[in-house]
């Protein structure tokens, strides 16, 4: 009877220890300490794996822990170029112009018009992209700024089909940035270069009088092919009709016949225009091929700015 008060004095002390001072050892050891790079450097990681949305909600939980840390700007740079990357343009946009709007006269926020226009382009609206380009143009604090906005600007007008105002932006970058561009090489692709062949579309639709003739004009064989003996059949079917004097099916199957004669003519056209846009598309490819040079900040998160150079191969 008399270690009973000693065995209810220890199985008090174990009590307690792992009642009270257990979970705050384990909550100690559990703890993660947050520090501003290592937040950063956790976005950073979501970002060059290609997980965007990941790497979107990391740089803001950058900004919200550490709203004062150098690397604020950089985040919010990274939200954008994230946005860009994950092909989500109206958010790329919008986190671009709010950079601007906080950040003015920064790189980054020189450089947002650049993505700017990217994420115009993203949506095919050509003229806003060249908006964004012709302000940064306009603003920028050094000439290697406005040469990258000029070079940017000229391959719009390219995708857009202006060859001559694409000239006159290549022709507008400055001496200093003519070779880093290959400006002379691009320019005699343009103007010296096995020119463009393409199709006439009136041409197309007169020589699909005779149907079929305009689709072998435009290199549709097929479709040259299906026309022909299905305009044929039908002119075949309404003679054979009148001259049985089935007068009512043979004015049935005029209407029809006038119908597809029509769509032949109407189709030679378009194959012309088609037949064009896939040769501009054609050169335009390998033109990209042979010149294009595609400078952009290598790394969002890189304190150094450094530019990198890609020439696609």
């Amino acid at each position: 009877m008399s270690s009973w008060p000693a065995s209810f004095s220890g199985a008090i002390i174990v009590y307690f220890l792992l009642t009270f001072l257990l979970p705050l050892n384990c909550y100690a050891a559990s703890r993660v300490v947050l520090d501003p790079e290592g937040q950063f450097q956790f976005a950073e990681h979501y970002f060059q794996k290609g997980e965007y949305y990941r790497a979107i909600g990391e740089y803001e939980r950058f900004i919200y822990l550490f709203p004062h840390a150098d690397k604020v700007e950089l985040a919010r740079y990274g939200i954008g170029l994230s946005y860009l990357k994950g092909e989500q343009y109206e958010q790329a946009i919008q986190s671009f112009y709010a950079l601007i709007e906080e950040y003015q006269d920064t790189t980054y926020a020189f450089r947002s018009y650049l993505e700017i226009s990217k994420a115009y382009l993203g949506l095919n609206r050509y003229a806003m992209a060249l908006t964004a380009l012709n302000n940064l143009i306009t603003i920028a604090p050094d000439q290697a700024l406005r040469d990258e906005a000029l070079y940017h600007s000229a391959w719009v007008y390219l995708e857009m089909g202006l060859w001559n105002k694409a000239i006159e932006s290549f022709e507008k970058v400055s001496s200093q940035s003519r070779d880093e561009y290959k400006i002379h090489e691009t320019l005699s692709e343009l103007t010296g270069g096995v020119p463009i062949r393409t199709k006439n579309p009136t041409i197309a639709g007169l020589l699909a009088v005779v149907p079929g003739a305009g689709h072998l004009y435009c290199g549709r064989k097929r479709d040259a092919l299906i026309s022909f003996f299905l305009n044929s059949a039908m002119i075949y079917a309404a003679y054979e009709a009148f001259d049985n004097d089935l007068v009512a099916i043979g004015a049935i199957i005029t209407i029809f016949e006038l119908g597809f004669y029509g769509g032949n003519i109407y189709s030679a056209v378009s194959s012309a225009h088609k037949y064009n846009r896939d040769a501009k598309g054609r050169f335009l490819n390998e033109l990209k091929e042979k010149t294009r040079v595609d400078i952009s900040l290598g790394n969002p998160t890189e304190k150094s700015l450094l530019l990198l150079c890609r020439i696609p191969f």
